[in-house]
């Protein structure tokens, strides 16, 4: 069976090893071509159709609002079906100590009987926070490997890391 990796991840205005600095390419992006890449993998990204704003500080309260209000943010688009893989890396940014909101949009779509996922985060100094938690709750019946926690900052170096995960 195929394998695939969903992500969601932000470019933009990010916190980045302790200062704000703009990032064409969003870190959980990087790392999800990189699993891609050495797994052979189809890519999938979770965007939201009003997307949060570029500025990082009015993003996080976007954020932040959300997840207090359980919001569920429409995507431009989604997957029809997962029916065709087996293991599926799921990767995102760690918002508030758990997934973006937009991720669980997306994962409450499917079934995940029978699936095994492998999840990664990046993140700087929080790791997972409590969304190991949350991803076991919304895909129920899912097996999980343990996951890769990656310091956003340290992105650009980690290619050796994302091997010995996959």
């Amino acid at each position: 069976m195929k394998q695939l990796v969903v992500f969601y991840s932000r470019a933009d205005e990010n916190y980045f090893g302790g200062e704000l600095r703009y990032l064409s390419t969003g870190n959980t992006e990087k790392i999800a071509k990189m699993v891609a890449e050495i797994r052979g993998a189809d890519l999938f990204q979770i965007e939201q159709k009003v997307p949060y704003a570029a500025d990082y500080n009015t993003c996080i309260e976007e954020a932040k609002k959300d997840l207090k209000e359980n919001i569920r943010p429409e995507l431009v688009s989604t997957l029809e079906s997962i029916d065709g893989y087996d293991e599926i890396y799921i990767g995102f940014p760690n918002y508030w100590g758990t997934m973006p909101m937009a991720v669980f949009t997306f994962l409450e779509q499917f079934d995940w009987s029978g699936k095994t996922i492998h999840p990664f985060v990046t993140h700087e100094g929080s790791g997972f926070g409590k969304s190991m938690d949350d991803l076991e709750k919304v895909c129920r019946g899912a097996v999980f490997t343990k996951g890769l926690a990656i310091s956003g900052s340290s992105v650009d170096h980690a290619r050796a890391k994302v091997e010995g995960w996959v």
